[in-house]
């Protein structure tokens, strides 16, 4: 038995070893300077970012990005059904009925979340 877990043992072992002496290396050979408020503070692009703690996305970011997701998901459960729905009718008619319930619990849901005016994007 240790002869099959031999190669896992050096692999962890050599992993382990590389990730110290990496540590210890980049603590020996990195920069020694104090860091100072002007080095800490976040840019983009060489750009000082302004209210970076403040900035707040919409509500509406986000209820549109779940909703995407959900209705992404749903479309991804229709694809596996649409390659199979010749051989799912042979067995069974009630598949087609199973289908169009779950298009129009979809289709409710969409027009639902649409006369909630979630989909509307000021």
């Amino acid at each position: 038995m240790i002869q099959q877990l031999a190669p896992i043992l050096v692999l962890i072992a050599v992993v382990v070893i590389f990730s110290v002496v990496a540590i210890f290396l980049t603590s020996l050979t990195g920069p020694k300077k104090n860091p100072t408020i002007a080095k800490q503070m976040p840019y983009e692009c060489g750009v000082p970012g302004i209210n970076v703690r403040t900035t707040k996305f919409p509500v509406k970011f986000y209820l549109t990005a779940i909703l995407f997701i959900l209705f992404d998901i749903e479309v991804i459960f229709l694809y596996p059904w649409a390659l199979v729905f010749s051989d799912l009718l042979k067995k069974s008619p009630f598949v087609f009925i199973e289908m169009m319930i779950f298009m129009v619990i979809l289709t409710f849901g969409l027009f639902y979340v649409w006369k909630g005016q979630a989909l509307d994007w000021d």
